[in-house]
């Protein structure tokens, strides 16, 4: 890992949960809904936050068997109780990272080509984008349920980077998790982590990455026009 660490992308790829957007006000609030109609107990915002990172049904199985148990058919039934209650109060309590719109706006100046890669389904990605005002910085979003696989497949990447029309070895990767770190190494994509970000309750400093990041802003300085 190189603070000065320098790339000169035709595109650049964004994580959206903890990276672009803070959205763990909402995560827990739809977590905790769901949590009180199937009469169990609720969870605090700090637990939710270590839950997020690998799409929906892995934060709605942690809710339900993270020092207690649930059936596979009880953990089913509360991943459609999320997805009601989310879909009610998805964006009411998000926020953009600080930086995050005037590095977008930079590099749309600068020709690079922008995109979403998120594990959250796309029903929710994309209401989310336009409720935030962000969605037309983006050329193309891939979402946790466009393939059969999320990241850390590279899969999810590389598919971004075709729809592009870039090769994965001249895009980069900004995210805030090893999810994010390890689908754009397996793309052979460099990749910069964001410390604000959830990271699934791991030191993001622990994270093999290209750099690390304190505010988006700061991803401009690791990137040069080609």
């Amino acid at each position: 890992m190189s603070a000065s660490a320098r790339f000169a992308p035709r595109a650049v790829l964004f994580d959206l949960d903890g990276t672009l957007l803070d959205t763990i006000a909402d995560l827990a609030d739809a977590a905790n809904l769901m949590l009180a109609e199937l009469g169990r107990p609720v969870r605090s915002q700090e637990e939710v936050h270590s839950f997020v990172g690998k799409g929906i049904p892995n934060l709605v199985r942690r809710c339900m068997t993270e020092g207690t148990r649930a059936t596979e058919a009880e953990i089913e039934t509360a991943v459609a109780v999320f997805r009601r209650h989310y879909a009610v109060v998805n964006g009411a309590r998000t926020a953009i990272y600080p930086g995050v719109i005037e590095t977008l706006q930079a590099l749309r100046g600068r020709d690079i080509r922008l995109a979403v890669v998120t594990n959250k389904a796309e029903a929710f990605t994309l209401p989310l984008l336009e409720r935030m005002g962000i969605a037309t910085h983006f050329d193309t979003v891939v979402s946790g349920d466009t393939l059969p696989v999320k990241k850390p497949d590279p899969a999810t990447v590389r598919l971004a980077c075709e729809r592009l029309g870039v090769a994965p070895t001249e895009a980069l990767m900004i995210g805030d998790s090893a999810n994010d770190a390890l689908a754009a190494q397996g793309a052979g994509m460099p990749v910069l982590l964001v410390t604000y970000g959830y990271s699934e309750g791991v030191p993001v400093d622990t994270i093999e990455c290209d750099g690390l990041l304190s505010n988006a802003l700061q991803a401009l300085d690791h990137i040069v026009t080609a």
